[in-house]
């Protein structure tokens, strides 16, 4: 679904990724494994088209390296930020509409297709949005918050979702859920690059794993094989 090759990326002169390759298959969860620094936001941000880069990115076979991020993001990948980035005077429900995908009803983009997402299973996902649907999301605990951006980026019917740091300074309980939403998310047919610290959660939801280390890869696997490479935590990993 989604083949990264040779990537290179830049912050103006400094070279960060360094012939990134990667492949995400459809209904995966790849997880993108390293210590911070090693490069794993910057790809999801080069795939994006977030930073300036070369190499080459494969979307179902079609090059879109140097695309507009609108137009990847219309083309079926959404992108769950590290930073969250919700509208925090909009209430939850307000939130999720704007990521709503449209159906081509009235007042909404003619010709596109239906989302398979409702506001419905949102809050089956995560029931805490549905009991907090009114309240302002600026208000709202941390968790909440990555609740509801994890929603609204599923509320846009991706094929494939990049997911940077979801569990970050989260409650266990929560990081339990946002397991159980992953989970979710592959049985629905839906691709997972999963930028993640916590190898506990990665491991135990993701179907192969690559791990960074100064911008470039350097594992890739099954969770089975890393577990076997325990020399490849002791380097790579914040273990």
């Amino acid at each position: 679904m989604l083949q990264i090759e040779k990537l290179h990326a830049y912050y103006g002169k400094s070279h960060v990724l360094h012939g990134v390759s990667l492949t995400v298959g459809v209904g995966e969860i790849v997880a993108l494994l390293g210590r911070n620094g090693s490069g794993r936001s910057t790809t999801a941000k080069a795939v994006m088209g977030l930073v300036d880069a070369t190499g080459s990115l494969r979307w179902k076979g079609q090059e879109i390296l140097g695309r507009k991020t609108y137009e990847i993001a219309h083309l079926g990948l959404g992108y769950v930020p590290e930073e969250r980035e919700i509208f925090p005077q909009l209430t939850v429900e307000q939130n999720l509409l704007l990521g709503q995908k449209s159906g081509g009803k009235t007042g909404q983009k003619t010709g596109a297709k239906a989302g398979r997402w409702t506001l419905d299973d949102m809050y089956q996902l995560f029931p805490r949005l549905g009991e907090r649907c009114a309240v302002e999301a600026g208000v709202m605990s941390g968790g909440e918050q990555q609740m509801l951006t994890l929603c609204r980026t599923l509320m846009g019917d991706p094929e494939l979702i990049i997911i940077d740091e979801p569990t970050e300074g989260l409650a266990p309980k929560i990081v339990e859920q946002v397991g159980t939403f992953l989970q979710t998310l592959r049985a629905k047919g839906v691709s997972v690059l999963l930028i993640e610290q916590k190898l506990t959660i990665a491991l135990a939801v993701s179907d192969h794993c690559a791990v960074m280390g100064h911008g470039g890869i350097v594992f890739t696997g099954t969770p089975e094989q890393l577990h076997q490479n325990p020399g490849v935590s002791r380097e790579w990993l914040a273990v």
